[in-house]
């Protein structure tokens, strides 16, 4: 459609593409932008993010970037009167829906992206255009695991958000035209949650994550020495360590897998590579062979140390972006069946995947004892990564569920 341009709302400012969640939008920004002219409206975590508006700026034809300083138990509290779910009070800004509402006035806004179900809440009910919603995960189940297997106060908490979250993962599914999920697995677990009437009536796909296998080489970079000091063999698992699941990944790892695998070989670490680890995380480092560097300049140089990928997550949503970069770095990876699902490929070639400590021990010993098979498993990684998951490709898909036509790229930028 001539003219046509998009607003795009995402949760957090989509620079640096830095964690899972920016690395996606990121690309899935950048390339709608390759497309037609597009609005931001966008929040910042901390100054951090507010820097990046400049980045911002040469990306979107205008945009609206917020720091979200409303406090938790502030949400908390509006989510019990309102009803609604805490990840929408925490996301309720004034400014943006003033800036939602100016760029729907003054400009020809012919498709809406909503980028996490946190966004949802800005798309006015009368607007004729299309709208995706990349879901991303189902964040409903997630709660609902942590409610499964966490104590009171916080198991009602999280009960309650994953009821009231699944409640407005339905209302979005219903509202939208194209529902996105990160994987085939995530996009069935979506629609099983659904009624059977949007079921059955809905268009849920999966837009896969895609690697820039260019940039995630290992022939670009020097490996890490402050890693590379230790004997060996070395196993690395990284991540946004503030998130609770890559945190209980990482104490699986030190206190239930590393210290068997140390008795094959005495020499073993564990590194855990990336930003903001808590303290009692940080409290592991330098013990019993456990590693915690927190955040690095450059992660490629710590994957590029490593002799192998361990990544023993118990709640995994979604393709890991942990898992493609690994795969791209040419590492093999020993995986939790949860880690490795949305990958694709194959187990036993592309990665080795299981579900309980003892096969996950089983194998790493496995890939440790058999370099060879070890280095050609990297290979086969490298080369899946390269042909199947390219940011281009899996990106694709998004102009004719936007209404676009991709000949028409730009031309009114």
């Amino acid at each position: 459609m001539p003219g046509q341009e998009i607003l795009f709302l995402a949760h957090r400012v989509p620079f640096p593409p830095n964690r899972g969640d920016k690395i996606r939008s990121h690309h899935v920004l950048r390339h709608l932008a390759a497309l037609a002219p597009v609005h931001v409206a966008s929040f910042a975590d901390d100054a951090a993010d507010l820097a990046e508006a400049g980045n911002l700026a040469q990306v979107a034809a205008s945009h609206c970037l917020i720091r979200r300083s409303k406090p938790l138990p502030l949400a908390g509290l509006e989510a019990v009167v309102t009803g609604k779910p805490i990840s929408l009070t925490a996301f309720d800004s004034p400014a943006i829906r003033d800036y939602v509402a100016r760029i729907l006035r003054e400009r020809p806004i012919g498709a809406i992206y909503v980028f996490s179900g946190q966004m949802g809440q800005y798309v006015p009910a009368n607007f004729a255009g299309r709208v995706v919603f990349d879901c991303v995960d189902v964040d409903s189940a997630k709660f609902e695991a942590y409610a499964a297997a966490g104590h009171l106060p916080m198991r009602w908490v999280n009960a309650r958000e994953g009821r009231k979250l699944g409640m407005e993962e339905a209302r979005l599914a219903a509202r939208s035209d194209v529902t996105l999920l990160v994987s085939d697995e995530e996009a069935a677990l979506f629609r099983a949650r659904l009624s059977p009437e949007l079921a059955v009536t809905r268009e849920v796909r999966a837009l896969r994550n895609g690697i820039d296998a260019d940039f995630f080489d290992r022939q670009l970079v020097e490996p890490a020495q402050d890693m590379r000091a230790c004997p060996g063999p070395r196993l690395i698992f990284t991540g946004q360590m503030d998130y609770a699941p890559n945190i209980a990944a990482a104490r699986r790892a030190i206190e239930r897998l590393l210290p068997v695998i140390r008795q094959v070989h005495p020499g073993a670490s564990f590194h855990v590579v990336g930003r903001n680890p808590p303290a009692d995380l940080l409290a592991c480092h330098g013990k019993g062979g456990a590693h915690v560097w927190g955040g690095v300049p450059d992660i490629r140089e710590w994957l590029a140390a490593a002799d192998l990928a361990l990544v023993p997550l118990e709640i995994a949503r979604g393709v890991q972006n942990k898992v493609l970069e690994a795969m791209a770095m040419g590492l093999p990876a020993v995986l939790s069946d949860g880690a490795a699902t949305g990958i694709g490929g194959v187990n036993g070639l592309h990665y080795l995947a299981a579900m309980d400590d003892a096969a996950l021990v089983q194998g790493c010993l496995s890939l440790l004892e058999r370099s060879e098979q070890a280095a050609e498993m990297g290979r086969a990684a490298r080369r899946f990564v390269i042909d199947e998951l390219s940011w281009p490709a899996t990106l694709a898909p998004l102009a004719a569920m936007l209404g676009l036509e991709p000949a028409a790229a730009r031309h009114a930028a």
